[in-house]
């Protein structure tokens, strides 16, 4: 086939969902320009209809999925978001597989929410409960509950409904004006603070709460909630230990220094935050000989102070 070949992003929002080609014998500015406004027609499209029309799914999966999955992919947000202010992005594998992992972000004209959950054991059960867990958040903090009272809603409905599942996690929120950030520690291992392009050790380590559910009902103290300012251009990541813990295919841990000097180095090459984990994850899934252990989740968001 002959003519030039433009290829066009397909993006919704702040998330990419795929690419467009567009084939002509020639390209200029006019063609370009209609090209672009094919691709968000197509992008709104996609994103309109894959959550009515079965057919738009399956031609995204190349394989079937497991019931776990499904069922908690059906409460997962895009896998980004993001405003002039804020970009928030996430992953979590095996695609097909995940049980226990989760998490989520949302946006007000002040504030982004972000957790990333981790439920005990990999079946049913425990998707049902990082469901769980999903829904009790959103329904506190879309009725105005603040950090402490979303975490507390999330302790009852477990220890309610599903008393025998616990759900480890850090439940955050940014103030998109000002960059502090507050965050709840719940039996999780501590985010990161990537700042300047290199970590900052220790930023964010704060003795962890016990779990969400059950568990805190033995806790003597209430949950406690943690702050720090960010800086113009600060992320912020977040992970559940399945990113850190899957082994390379000789044998040794990938591990959290490895990890982390991966997001370092690509924070250094000045790659955006979605491609940053898009290309992490990568690594991870090569670096397995018979695949993930473990669900692996990643959520890392950037903060651009809107007074520069």
């Amino acid at each position: 086939m002959g003519g030039l070949t433009a290829w066009l992003p397909l993006v919704d929002g702040a998330e990419r969902l795929g690419v467009v080609a567009v084939v002509s014998p020639t390209l200029d500015a006019v063609l370009l320009r209609r090209a672009r406004v094919l691709a968000s027609l197509l992008a709104m499209m996609i994103t309109s209809k894959r959550s009515y029309k079965d057919s738009f799914v399956a031609r995204t999966r190349t394989e079937p999925m497991e019931l776990p999955a499904e069922l908690l992919r059906a409460f997962l947000p895009p896998r980004t978001i993001g405003t002039a202010h804020v970009v928030s992005t996430a992953v979590l594998e095996p695609a097909y597989e995940i049980a226990g992992d989760g998490f989520d972000h949302a946006l007000t004209a002040t504030t982004l929410h972000a957790s990333i959950l981790d439920s005990m054991g990999h079946d049913l059960a425990s998707g049902l409960a990082t469901s769980v867990t999903l829904a009790a958040c959103r329904n506190a903090r879309r009725t105005g509950a603040d950090l402490p009272q979303l975490v507390e809603s999330v302790d009852a409905a477990l220890t309610r409904w599903l008393p025998e599942q616990f759900c480890t996690g850090i439940l955050a929120q940014l103030d998109l004006a000002s960059g502090v950030l507050h965050w709840s520690n719940c039996g999780h291992p501590a985010p990161l603070l990537i700042r300047n392009r290199a970590l900052v050790p220790h930023a964010m380590e704060k003795e962890a709460d016990p779990p969400m559910g059950f568990p805190f009902a033995f806790a003597s103290e209430p949950r406690k909630v943690h702050r720090i300012a960010l800086e113009q251009g600060d992320r912020v990541l977040m992970y559940t230990d399945g990113a850190t813990e899957s082994r390379m295919r000789n044998g040794t841990e990938f591990g959290l220094e490895r990890f982390v000097d991966y997001v370092v180095r690509a924070a250094a090459a000045g790659e955006l935050a979605p491609e940053t984990l898009r290309l992490l994850i990568h690594s991870l899934l090569e670096s397995e000989s018979t695949g993930l252990r473990d669900d692996a989740t990643i959520l890392m968001f950037e903060w651009r102070n809107p007074q520069s």
